[in-house]
Order: C-alpha cells, then structure tokens, then sequence
C-alpha cells in the first residue's frame, strides 16, 4: 500500500463518531485531551458524553487519527496512514516517505506527570511522514508494534 497524508474540515461530534467507527477499532487504542485532564491510552473508544474535548486521536499499527477542536463543535481531522487514500479524506501532499522508529511510553511513576495517568500495556512507535521532494519531517505518528 501506499503513505497517505489527508485532512477534513469543520466535522461534528456525531459525524466524528461515525468516521472513527469506519476505521478497525478492534485493535485500535486512544487518546484524548480536556483542558483539564488526559484519559491516558485507552481502547475504549470516546463517547458523545465526553465532548467536548480539546483533541484526541486514534492510533494502531496502520494509521493514526488526530482531531482537533476548531468552533461550533467542530473538528478538524488530520489521517497519517500507511494503507493508501481514504476516500473520506482530503490529499494533503503528494508523495511521502515513511520512516519507523522506536517509542517508549512513561511509566506511572514518572514526576513529569504529577496525577500520572493509566495506560494500557501497549507497544507503541513512532512512524515520521517526510515529505520527499525536501526531506522534511512534517508528521510524526504515534502507532503500534505489529
């Protein structure tokens, strides 16, 4: 398959819900981000009760899926994957490389995070999106180990 970089503007919370159900949630895990707190990684998927959040994004060994609040209860929607275009998305960019590299998450006792936060036992890594004709790293996707 092919690297794919792709955005979609101004999408509610139910339409938001709907596209992340179209993606494999089976091995799929979360995080998400509140002016006041951070749910951690998680495999539950968000639930309308909990917006409005600030961002969240999806994540497995194939694609990440970022969300941003931008107004009105809109979210704009960023798609870092590996499985070529997805036709809910629009192409940003034309040809990217894909470089893998290792990712280690904090433990629960690590000060930096004064109310720590759960995790799940997950593998993670990091893929960067490079842009060729520069070489610059644009995107760097928080994915997991196969």
């Amino acid at each position: 398959m092919s690297n794919f970089v792709g955005f979609r503007e101004a999408l509610s919370v139910p339409d938001l819900l709907e596209l992340i159900n179209k993606f494999p949630t089976k091995s799929s895990y979360y995080f998400l981000r509140w002016t006041h707190a951070v749910s951690g990684i998680r495999k539950e998927q968000p639930k309308e009760t909990e917006f409005p959040m600030l961002e969240g994004q999806m994540f497995s060994h194939d694609f990440e899926l970022r969300w941003k609040y931008k107004q009105q209860n809109n979210y704009e929607l960023l798609l870092l994957s590996i499985n070529g275009n997805h036709p809910d998305f629009e192409l940003l960019g034309e040809d990217w490389l894909v470089q893998e590299h290792n990712a280690y998450i904090y433990p629960a006792t690590e000060t930096r995070f004064p109310k720590g936060f759960k995790t799940e036992n997950v593998d993670v890594k990091q893929r960067y999106f490079i842009d060729k004709k520069t070489a610059t790293v644009h995107f760097v996707a928080l994915t997991t180990k196969k």
